[in-house]
């Protein structure tokens, strides 16, 4: 039985229930994270409640707890599922209304909601033992706010599916001027002549906290040169290696994009020393 979190209490997700009145219900007016742990370990946990925080106040929704308050929720949370592999999704709404409007109500209590789903355990960072990724592309129909993880998730979801019924894994989307942004659920990364490059940060593209720390463990290590810069849908084609980011996925080597070979077709070995670098490094943040 799942023990989840609602408006302050512990209680089998059975029991949990939100009024039909709520505003991430009827808008998808609200915030959420996912924060993987491994055995009870958080990784980025303090980065990922940061980005909530600031995705709460983007949209006008008063923070009601604090970041200690949200770290012994998040562990009593664990414990109470058994710990293992578990991703831990939050979730703050603006809250229930007495009516459907537009605007934003006066004097409502936000919902807040977590829950613990169970994740895949880490995969070993061995180019030869990896899995690649298929994944397709085509152009980013979103909204134009994508740095705010909202709820309103249908561009992101309906992108996914576009990617899922054409039998791929994920799907890398690009702008009207051609150039890369990021995937429907992932970050995304390419590699060529050994450097790792990733797009620039913008209203285009969340603020992965996998993304995040990739580039600080790897600025911090020094061996594998990085660039953050515009990425066109050509150099994409021609990349040697291509990753896909996320709190479930990690650091996903991609070998088939529309139907055609990245690189040598294989698992990349810059994905390999990445992976192994972020791995020795991902519980310190």
């Amino acid at each position: 039985m799942s023990i989840v979190y609602l408006n302050g209490t512990f209680m089998p997700i059975e029991d949990a229930k939100i009024s039909p009145l709520d505003r991430g219900f009827l808008f998808g007016d609200g915030i959420y994270e996912v924060i993987p742990s491994y055995d009870g370990k958080t990784v980025g946990l303090e980065p990922h409640m940061q980005r909530m925080f600031d995705g709460l106040a983007a949209i006008g929704i008063k923070s009601t707890r604090t970041l200690e308050e949200w770290k012994e929720i998040i562990q009593t949370l664990l414990a109470k599922n058994g710990n293992g592999n578990l991703g831990v999704y939050l979730q703050v709404s603006r809250g229930a209304d007495v009516k459907r409007y537009h605007a934003y109500p006066e004097n409502v209590e936000p919902t807040i909601f977590a829950m613990t789903t169970a994740i895949k355990a880490p995969v070993e960072a061995d180019a030869s033992k990896a899995k690649g990724f298929s994944v397709g592309t085509t152009q980013d129909m979103r909204w134009k706010r994508c740095q705010i993880k909202s709820t309103a998730l249908l561009g992101n979801v309906m992108h996914f599916q576009e990617g899922y019924e054409g039998g791929n894994d994920e799907i890398l989307l690009y702008n009207a001027d051609n150039i890369l942004t990021e995937a429907s659920s992932s970050n995304a990364f390419i590699v060529k002549d050994g450097v790792v490059i990733t797009p620039v940060l913008d209203n285009q593209i969340l603020p992965g906290i996998t993304r995040k720390l990739i580039l600080d463990i790897l600025e911090k290590d020094g061996s594998i040169p990085f660039e953050v810069r515009d990425i066109t849908m050509e150099e994409v084609f021609n990349a040697d290696e291509v990753w896909v980011t996320s709190s479930s996925k990690e650091l996903a080597p991609v070998t088939t994009i529309d139907g055609k070979t990245v690189g040598n077709g294989s698992v990349g070995k810059v994905w390999e020393a990445a992976f192994k670098l972020y791995t020795a490094h991902k519980f310190e943040y």
